[in-house]
């Protein structure tokens, strides 16, 4: 083997190493935010807005529906998604009870939050006190960096939801991980996608800002 032969191998290798060390670091990293989040961040509140597309069927287009709102949370089960747009509706986790509210029919549907928590998306980035805690119910992979963000795929442990995955979109924010993105796939093939903006780690809430009252006359649904 020539001298010229040797080298252009040896640069090979070397890039070759280099790649692999640039992906695991990016593997990693998303892995490093998520465990920053979940350990740092005790509350938060962001502006969403949420695409929810269904699978095409039947040689028809894909069809998409968007939301708009706020989210809070304080850790650990509580949290708020109050959406504004295109209608008002609101899902209140106090600790103990997942509240439903639609504006428009009066009505409240509520169910013990152990029992529907597991596996959710809220247990994600508002519930789990730890990266441990997570672990319990998600099968949890680094994914490679995208859109300069760092991401973490979450797959359910259990079967019994409708949930098939997860993605959680990280930005770095000086020594802090910044929730941006949210994706879920169920097992129908429906796609939503949550984008957080002006997000604000660790607010202060008062000890009754998760509460939750079924207004006057609504009709209170406990399945």
């Amino acid at each position: 083997m020539t001298l010229f032969a040797l080298r252009s191998l040896a640069l090979g290798a070397f890039i070759s190493a280099m790649a692999c060390s640039a992906l695991a670091q990016d593997l990693s990293s998303g892995m490093q935010s998520l465990e920053r989040f979940v350990r740092d961040t005790r509350s938060g509140r962001a502006s969403f807005t949420q695409v929810v597309t269904a699978p095409a069927r039947d040689g028809q287009q894909a069809k998409s529906k968007t939301s708009s709102g706020i989210f809070e949370f304080s850790r650990p089960n509580r949290f708020r998604f109050f959406y504004q747009k295109p209608f008002e509706q609101s899902i209140v986790a106090d600790g103990q009870t997942l509240w439903l509210h639609d504006v428009d029919l009066n009505q409240v549907t509520a169910r013990k939050l152990s029992q529907v928590m597991g596996g959710s998306p809220a247990a994600l980035i508002a519930a789990a006190p730890n990266l441990q805690a997570l672990q319990a119910d998600f099968t949890l992979r680094a994914m490679p960096d995208k859109d300069a963000l760092q991401w973490v795929q979450a797959t359910p442990k259990t079967r019994e939801g409708q949930l098939q995955s997860i993605s959680i979109g990280f930005r770095n924010a000086g020594k802090t991980s910044e929730l941006a993105v949210l994706e879920i796939v169920d097992s129908f093939g429906q796609r939503s996608v949550m984008r957080f903006a002006g997000f604000e780690a660790n607010p202060a809430f008062n000890a009754a800002h998760f509460d939750f009252k079924p207004p006057p006359g609504a009709d209170v649904i406990r399945p």
